[in-house]
């Protein structure tokens, strides 16, 4: 069964360390999950993945698989896990961000009390997305932990706008809970955790409400969303601030979207948080820009420190063609520890699939020691 065990707490800060047991296998947090939207991260295999540190991914999106390779090819594989070659656990969304995304084009998606109505993007087929839907789609796809359908707010929509999308994530969480509770495993018979999402946008006192409510739920585990989480890192700080006292020690934490930049999983596990993900890794990298410092110890916490290049390099810059050291001489990736910066410069220009697999590999391997080093100035931080 899925558990969330609190190992150790940071002496002096929120800052913890669980263990949460799945069904395909434990997660030391703080942990950064890679993005495979469309059941693959970009550029990399699952050998990789397990290569550069991963212990879980995000994996098929509920709306990227409705559309393709669809439900029912899906469940003829036996799951997620199976079709995509991952025996390791793995969260999957609820397509509640996509159909956000969508909806600001009212041709193509279309919002109302019950949920989602869109065009399937190639045959043009209506597919509705409701709490019942979601769910059952993400019993078909096997994920480990799952998500209760929700309305993200929109960053700028104000008051009234957060106010509504807070409403109908709650009564949307109630009919999740429903659907879940009737089966409370996969479509494999494996058990399944469901988290519910804080929503509220940038408003102390809907954040608070939407906390108290989630908390209250029959949940697994909380997680902290909106536009806002992630694209504003202040603002996601102080939110996080609102929140921590009001989650408790047995859930697991969840922010959506968070890691544009390792210095972000510092600053968001420094508040309590225990599992992250983004496309950013495997986006920036394959458009040729590597992480590049070192996750460095300051009094009793940690910052990433780097050379004035706001902690990455420019790859396709002139200046790396006959630069003969690795991204980083501190990272032991299997990019860093085989290939020069001359070399991934040489792959960029040539536009070689090569380099985008040598340089997601190095991103998510940053990521992951990023991680790594948090756990490590938690377990041996004395007060």
């Amino acid at each position: 069964m899925f558990k969330t065990e609190l190992i150790k707490k940071h002496a002096s800060l929120p800052a913890r360390i669980t263990r949460i047991t799945t069904a395909h296998g434990e997660i030391l947090t703080p942990a950064f999950m890679p993005v495979g939207t469309r059941a693959y991260v970009n550029f990399m295999t699952p050998h990789d993945l397990i290569q550069a540190g991963s212990q879980i991914i995000l994996g098929g999106n509920t709306y990227h698989m409705l559309c393709a390779p669809g439900m029912e090819i899906l469940q003829a594989a036996g799951g997620m896990h199976l079709f995509m070659g991952w025996d390791k656990p793995m969260l999957t969304d609820s397509g509640g961000f996509q159909v956000f995304s969508l909806s600001k084009n009212k041709t193509i998606c279309k919002i109302d009390a019950h949920g989602a109505h869109f065009k399937h993007p190639l045959s043009g087929q209506v597919i509705h997305l409701t709490p019942e839907t979601s769910i059952k789609a993400q019993k078909i796809i096997g994920a480990d932990i799952i998500m209760a359908f929700d309305e993200c707010t929109p960053e700028n929509g104000g008051w009234e706008a957060a106010f509504s999308a807070l409403e109908r994530t709650h009564r949307w969480l109630d009919e999740s809970i429903t659907v879940h509770e009737k089966q409370a495993h996969s479509a494999y018979g494996y058990p399944q955790a469901l988290f519910g999402i804080i929503q509220g946008g940038r408003f102390r006192e809907l954040r608070e409400q939407s906390a108290q409510y989630v908390v209250a739920a029959p949940l697994d585990g909380i997680a902290i969303g909106g536009e806002i989480i992630g694209f504003d890192m202040q603002k996601t700080s102080e939110v996080l601030d609102w929140l921590q006292p009001l989650l408790p020690d047995g859930k697991t934490r969840y922010t959506m979207g968070v890691g544009l930049h390792p210095q972000d999983l510092i600053d968001v596990a420094a508040k309590g948080i225990d599992i992250f993900d983004c496309v950013a890794p495997t986006r920036n990298a394959r458009h040729g820009s590597l992480y590049c410092g070192s996750a460095v110890k300051k009094e009793n916490w940690l910052y990433f420190a780097n050379e004035a290049n706001q902690g990455k390099i420019l790859i396709k810059k002139a200046i790396y063609a006959k630069d003969e050291k690795p991204i980083m001489e501190t990272c032991f990736c299997y990019t860093c520890t085989h290939f020069t910066r001359a070399y991934l410069h040489f792959l960029f220009k040539q536009q070689s699939i090569a380099y985008s697999n040598l340089a997601c590999i190095h991103n998510i391997h940053v990521m992951h020691d990023v991680c790594a080093k948090i756990r490590d100035v938690i377990l041996h931080d004395t007060p």
